[in-house]
């Protein structure tokens, strides 16, 4: 076997191996969502796999949808009407994901989510807008298939359209976190003791938006601080810890979502869960990006200081990239050309004797 034999071999062994990854974690992250589903078994205000989905192929790249299309075809199966709209069901989860991802690679969108331009790609593009496929072809196969009235259609494709819009906006952002993540070199114990407090902080406020007393509005300087203090890597966990709360206490009934209708609490969870999100990606990505300009502005302010020193000691010409100053590089040239000038009329002055032998008649 040759050696390009072999390099195929293993490339295909880690796509195979990458595709089933995504297929196990889309299945474990839809039967986790499925377990606050709200409407006909299946639909729920967030749903976690889309987040994924769109994580995988921005991460991995186009090659891993076969999982993706695989992972919904084995949560829908055991839900779908028939099998022809199973397969038309995760058809729409399979495209909502690869639609978004195609949007946001044209917008040159950066996994890094430090830019502005990033979080707004995402919100726009990736969630409201990639998942209207998902949300369209869902809710018209069911209607299709029979299993869900035809005045049912549009409050089903709401939850539908914001829960996966919620996946892309919660989970997604968390992901792309994960990947870049790393443990904080020589970081004082009162950062490690300040981001145990606003985990402890966290769960206390989760604790208090399930109960009975409607503290939703809590969630929010939650957000602030770990926006302020930790950016996207401690913002946008926090969002989908304050989200998942909210929803556990919509389908419990619970808080401001007691004595409610469906509708309303779906319209009261998914303002919620929207302003959380866009609160958490908006905000980590504006302070990222002022942190960055920071830094380069002391960057520049280093390198003046630096050019400040060598003027006041004595070293008054820009540099030039070999190291040499402009005004010794001026002396070198100068004294090139006066070299120049001195040969010239040496070599006139024989080229000028050697004409005028040449011409003179022999004498006697």
């Amino acid at each position: 076997m040759t050696v390009e034999r072999r390099e195929r071999v293993r490339r295909a062994g880690v796509a195979v191996l990458e595709i089933c990854a995504v297929a196990a974690l889309y299945f474990g992250a839809a039967k986790a969502g499925l377990l606050q589903q709200l409407v006909r078994g299946q639909v729920t205000p967030l749903w976690p796999p889309s987040g994924i989905a769109l994580a995988s192929l921005l991460l991995r790249g186009p090659r891993v949808w076969p999982g993706i299309a695989l992972g919904a075809f084995l949560v829908n199966v055991s839900l779908g009407p028939s099998l022809p709209a199973v397969l038309a069901i995760a058809a729409g989860n399979t495209l909502a994901p690869v639609c978004s991802y195609v949007l946001l690679r044209r917008t040159g969108f950066r996994e890094d989510l430090d830019r502005l331009r990033d979080a707004l790609a995402l919100i726009f593009l990736g969630a409201f807008t990639g998942m209207l496929v998902s949300a369209t072809t869902g809710t018209g196969t069911l209607v299709l298939a029979g299993a869900l009235p035809r005045a049912d259609f549009w409050p089903t494709w709401s939850v539908w359209w914001t829960g996966d819009a919620m996946g892309v906006l919660v989970v997604t952002p968390v992901l792309l976190v994960l990947r870049s993540a790393r443990a904080p070199r020589a970081a004082p114990r009162s950062r490690w003791a300040e981001a145990l407090l606003l985990v402890a902080a966290t769960a206390g406020v989760g604790l208090l938006q399930t109960g009975r007393t409607p503290l939703l509005f809590l969630g929010f300087p939650l957000l602030i601080w770990a926006a302020f203090r930790f950016q996207l890597a401690g913002a946008a966990p926090c969002a989908l810890a304050v989200s998942t709360f909210a929803i556990v206490a919509a389908t419990e009934g619970s808080g401001p979502f007691a004595g409610r209708d469906l509708l309303t609490d779906m319209i009261t969870l998914q303002a919620f869960n929207g302003s959380i999100a866009l609160t958490a990606l908006l905000l980590g990505t504006v302070i990222s990006e002022r942190d960055a300009t920071q830094r380069e502005i002391a960057q520049a302010c280093r390198q003046l200081a630096d050019m400040a020193t060598k003027i006041a000691a004595g070293d008054h010409g820009p540099m030039f990239p070999d190291g040499r100053h402009e005004e010794g590089a001026r002396r070198e040239k100068g004294g090139t050309e006066r070299e120049g000038h001195e040969e010239e009329p040496r070599t006139t002055t024989k080229a000028i004797s050697s004409s005028y032998l040449r011409r003179r008649p022999p004498t006697g």
